[in-house]
Parts: C-alpha cells; sequence; structure tokens
C-alpha cells in the first residue's frame, strides 16, 4: 500500500491527503445533526488536544525535517528555519488583519472590509482563512518525499502530518456548526458552514505540492514556513477558543494539550 502511494506524483499525494483533511472536517460539522450543543469542557478537551496534535507535528514532522534539509543543501540551517518559520507567523498574521474574524461563529468583527459586504460572506472568508495554512502544510510534507534519502519515511512523517491535522479538523468542523445551530441556523445551512472551511485545503494542499517539487531549494523555508503558520492558528485560534468558559476554571483544555501532543509525538518517532 505504501509503494502504491509513494509512487503518485506528489501532488496526487497532496490531493488525496487534504481530501481526508476535509472529509474530517465535514464530519466534526456532521455532529449538528445529532447533537444541537456540546458541554464546553468536552469542546475545550477538543481544542486543547487539536492544539497538542498540531504543536508536535509543527517540530516533528515539519521543522525536524527543515532542519536536516538545510544542512544538506548548504543553508544556515537555524537561519533558514527562523526566516521560514517568521513568515509562516506573519503571513497569518497579515491575512488575520486583513481578511473577516470569527469566534466559533458566533462573533463577526470586519478587518479591513467594508461593512457593507453581507454576513455569509464573511462567515465564508473567516473559516477558510485557517484552513489555508493547514493544507499547505500537507502539501510541502509531500512534496517533499521523492526529494528525501528515504520516500517510504518521508511519505510517512507526510501521512503523520496529514493525520493530525486531520484529528484536529473534527473539533474545528463542529466548533463552527454547532453553535451556528445553538444561535437558530438551520441544521443543513450549520453543515454546510462548517464543512465549507474545509473546501480551501485541497487546493492549498496541491499549490504547496507542486510549488516544493518544482523549487527544491526553497523546501527548508517552505516546511518551516507551514510550521510557522501552523504554531500561528494554535496560540491566536485554538488555546484562547479552548479556554473560554462560563463557569469556574477548568484543566480540560491543558490536558488535551497534553494528550495531542504526547499522541503525535510517539506516532512521529515511531513513524521515522
Amino acid at each position: 500500500m505504501i509503494e502504491f502511494f509513494v509512487g503518485l506524483q506528489p501532488w496526487q499525494q497532496a490531493l488525496l491527503g487534504t481530501l481526508f483533511t476535509y472529509f474530517m472536517t465535514a464530519l466534526g460539522a456532521a455532529l449538528v445533526f445529532f447533537f444541537k450543543e456540546i458541554k464546553k469542557e468536552v469542546l475545550n478537551y477538543m481544542l486543547g488536544f487539536a492544539s497538542g496534535v498540531m504543536i508536535a507535528a509543527s517540530f516533528w514532522s515539519l521543522l525536524d525535517p527543515a532542519i536536516a534539509r538545510a544542512e544538506e543543501n548548504g543553508d544556515i540551517a537555524w537561519l533558514a528555519v527562523a526566516i521560514g518559520f517568521a513568515f509562516g507567523g506573519l503571513f497569518l498574521y497579515g491575512a488575520d488583519r486583513l481578511l473577516p474574524h470569527i469566534d466559533s461563529g458566533r462573533k463577526s468583527t470586519k478587518k479591513g472590509f467594508p461593512d457593507y459586504l453581507k454576513k455569509t460572506f464573511l462567515l465564508v472568508f473567516s473559516i477558510t482563512l485557517h484552513n489555508i495554512p493547514e493544507g499547505l502544510a500537507v502539501g510541502v510534507a509531500f512534496g517533499a518525499v521523492n526529494q528525501a534519502a528515504d520516500p517510504k519515511i518521508a511519505a510517512l512523517a507526510a501521512i503523520s502530518v496529514t493525520l493530525g491535522i486531520g484529528i484536529q479538523n473534527f473539533p474545528e468542523g463542529a466548533a463552527v456548526s454547532i453553535p451556528m445551530r445553538q444561535a437558530g441556523t438551520s441544521r443543513t445551512k450549520a453543515f454546510f458552514y462548517g464543512q465549507a472551511s474545509g473546501f480551501v485545503e485541497p487546493i492549498a494542499g496541491v499549490l504547496g505540492a507542486l510549488l516544493v517539487s518544482a523549487m527544491t531549494q526553497i523546501l527548508p523555508y517552505a516546511l518551516a514556513f507551514a510550521a510557522g503558520a501552523m504554531i500561528y492558528v494554535v496560540v491566536e485560534e485554538l488555546i484562547p477558543e479552548a479556554q473560554q468558559s462560563h463557569k469556574e476554571h477548568s484543566h480540560m483544555a491543558v490536558f488535551g494539550v497534553m494528550t495531542g501532543f504526547v499522541i503525535m509525538m510517539i506516532l512521529d518517532v515511531a513513524l521515522g
């Protein structure tokens, strides 16, 4: 099975990987057909778990390979990775400033957009924004497979990135659709908006794979860029949302982060 997968073109691998992450987003959004609400502590744990997965994947599946590749290219490894990581965070910061921002489908804060834009337009842009770096991360990881000394190990590492992002997409989809349902939106419409946040991932994934395949020298920077973007999403979105509670302080988000980190670390180290 792994031989067949390695034999595919990088963009095909990225497409399959990001279709899986989109499916997980849709699966999470589909919870709206079964629940009108999720207990806050459960949602906090899910968001914390997703954060832990992404933090671990950022290092073991992106930054560590980026350092190794930079050394192979004869670059100053720490400088190349630092530049890529910083630009990943700055890219998300700039996008966050220019594009609309929605917190869990509840609040709409327009940043840099005229007031006459419809709420639906704002919502679609905001929920897809956070999935761009995730799609790029998957695409970059698969774009590096054919350039690795051992394509099988590189493919397993890329698959681990895909699994990690897919896992964190599940609560992300639910975090969009269920609050919308609570606000009075129909189940079908809430599901549509929840799963719509995953539309951009296959596009970003294919573009990321094609870019890395065409320009091998930028691979360390691209991997670090994806890591920086993922960490920005964790710190700016997931962890603050997971810490929100209307009751007394809860440690469920912390337990979720620790669990997600440990599981993803084990997967990454065990897979190569």
